[in-house]
């Protein structure tokens, strides 16, 4: 190759042509061992990881680099690099720890299969202007100014208000309505890729002032709290208490009482410094527990706990590593009802990475399942894509439920998240399978001996909604046909091109303790169009009052959802 000739397609600039024959050659040179190199920025090879960017620190380059993100990127990013649903930061770690050369192989390269586009077809000197903005936002120096995600012409702008209805039983959300029932089977299911998979991350603002969560007639919502850090999983304590862990700040905070306007009587911070905490227990089940255990992003601790306290008594223990932190980082946390058994749901680290390649998978995409001390691990079920966003036990029958994230890529309808009860030793599809004996086309022809074993999930979610927390209604407040329901947070979707989810859902389990495949909108409203959103659910518990309080991390509050009657 003459270099002379061909550095003038990268602005005459001969360091940056080098760069890029540097990573370029060493991909020819070793096309197969990439995930030999483990441990890496995303398996980037050591070679690539040792290329100079030739714009480091340049704040014109970050400058154009921001340019390129509010088109390329910020729907899928967040538009400071924040993140959106399970697409990780690029403003904190892996990214900011790694180093430029490393991302700039990896924006190169891509991820097809797990939705990340190889961006190959931008110029050499893009990509590092790209990876000059990103490391900007890490440093906070010489930052560039981000512009509008929304007023670049690479944003898809999704179906507007008064376009046509989605085709039934599939919705958005111009069409959630409180008690509205759905219900989809597998044979609505489209073939995948009937639709183009889209990249719609909301842009999440303030709530206007005439907006409100809306519930069924008979309800009302009240704010209960506000002013909360990333608001993540709550769960109610025997004595009463509400226990929420803030996952970013690292927090665990403790709500006491109701007050007649519905608010918190008191607050107080249990613990802090944690790692991402998300999954809540207490142990032992019953009315008189010894411990908090806290599911984190890579480990399970406890503290030890008596009814009524409002500190920590001692510090952490650790008692489990957990696989990860790679992508999907809630652990929720259910105990057996004899207490012998403890049951951690981990998600996958990647959208359809086969984990017959990929060691970071193992023990991933399961509910794993443990002795109450931590030892003992073992794969309680498995092939379920992302559970940990929210398992929990059913009084009634004593079966374990999950509420799963499936995977993204195959179009606006494909492939429905669900709720389920969990067989052990059951298969549930992922990655090569999904909802029954449908495979995913991204791994044809991989483990055919799988098919008939795979499990089909008993509800199905409207596809990409992230469905998260839920809890089975044990109060007395609400109508009779409540009883045993389960109640659902639906996070929102940005895999979709017109947005889905935003929501608390009901399944009704019909006094039987089984579900029958149909489910119904509760609390909706968080959406204001197809590009916006002021609020996303994510935690649910029953209040002692029979209240149900909702977990909200957008708007950063805590809402009470009371039946009146009227």
């Amino acid at each position: 190759m003459n270099i002379a000739r061909n550095q003038s397609r990268f602005g005459g600039n001969p360091a940056l042509y080098i760069a890029l024959l540097s990573v370029a050659g060493f991909a020819c040179a070793m096309p197969a061992p990439l995930h030999a190199q483990a441990g890496g920025f995303h398996d980037a090879p050591p070679a690539a990881s040792r290329v100079k960017n030739p714009f480091a620190g340049k704040p014109d380059a970050a400058q154009a680099g921001a340019n390129l993100y509010a088109k390329k990127c910020s729907l899928c990013h967040g538009d400071k690099g924040q993140g959106v649903a399970n697409i990780p930061a690029l403003s904190k770690n892996p990214t900011q720890s790694a180093t430029d050369g490393a991302i700039f192989w990896f924006i190169t390269k891509g991820a097809p299969g797990n939705g990340m586009p190889a961006w190959s077809a931008l110029s050499a000197e893009e990509r590092w202007q790209i990876v000059t903005y990103l490391k900007s936002l890490g440093s906070g120096k010489g930052k560039a100014p981000l512009p509008s995600a929304k007023a670049t012409p690479d944003a898809p702008s999704g179906p507007v208000a008064g376009g046509p209805a989605p085709t039934p039983p599939f919705t958005d959300y111009r069409f959630e309505k409180p008690g509205t029932s759905r219900k989809i089977t597998v044979a609505d299911l489209p073939q995948p890729f009937a639709s183009k998979s889209a990249a719609n991350s909301p842009k999440v603002v303030a709530r206007p002032n005439d907006a409100w969560p809306k519930a069924p007639a008979g309800f009302t919502v009240q704010q209960f709290a506000t002013g909360l850090d990333n608001p993540r999983l709550i769960i109610t304590a025997p004595n009463g208490d509400f226990v929420v862990a803030e996952g970013d700040p690292g927090d665990i905070k403790i709500f006491r009482g109701i007050t007649a306007d519905g608010k918190a009587q008191q607050v107080e911070t249990f613990a802090s410094g944690l790692k991402r905490p998300y999954g809540l227990a207490f142990y032992p089940p019953g009315p008189n527990p010894q411990w908090l255990y806290v599911g984190s992003e890579v480990s399970v601790a406890r503290f030890p706990y008596q009814n009524g306290d409002l500190k920590a008594r001692g510090p952490a223990e650790k008692i489990a590593t957990l696989p990860g932190p790679k992508a999907h980082w809630t652990r929720d946390l259910a105990f057996s009802p004899d207490g012998k058994n403890m049951f951690v749901a981990v998600g996958s680290g990647s959208n359809v990475d086969d984990p017959d390649t990929s060691p970071a998978e193992k023990n991933r995409a399961d509910i794993l399942e443990f002795n109450p001390d931590g030892s003992g691990m073992r794969i309680y079920a498995y092939g379920i894509r992302n559970p940990g966003g929210g398992i929990a036990i059913n009084p009634t029958t004593g079966e374990l439920w999950c509420s799963v994230n499936e995977r993204d890529g195959l179009g606006d309808n494909l492939v429905p998240d669900y709720i389920t009860h969990v067989q052990e030793g059951g298969f549930y599809g992922w990655p090569w399978w999904y909802t029954g004996g449908n495979q995913d086309p991204r791994l044809a022809g991989k483990h055919p001996e799988l098919k008939d074993k795979v499990i089909t999930p008993d509800v199905l979610l409207q596809p990409h909604s992230a469905s998260l927390e839920m809890t089975f209604y044990n109060g007395k407040q609400f109508p009779a046909e409540y009883q045993g329901d389960i109640f659902a947070s639906e996070h929102g979707s940005w895999n979709r091109s017109s947005r889905a989810g935003y929501e608390v859902i009901r399944v009704p389990l019909h006094q039987t303790g089984h579900a029958s495949g149909d489910y119904e909108d509760f609390l909706t409203g968080f959406v204001i169009d197809n590009g916006k959103v002021w609020g996303r659910p994510v935690g649910v518990t029953i209040a002692p009052d029979g209240s149900l309080l909702v977990t909200d991390d957008a708007s950063n509050s805590i809402w009470r959802v009371a039946y009146t009657g009227k």
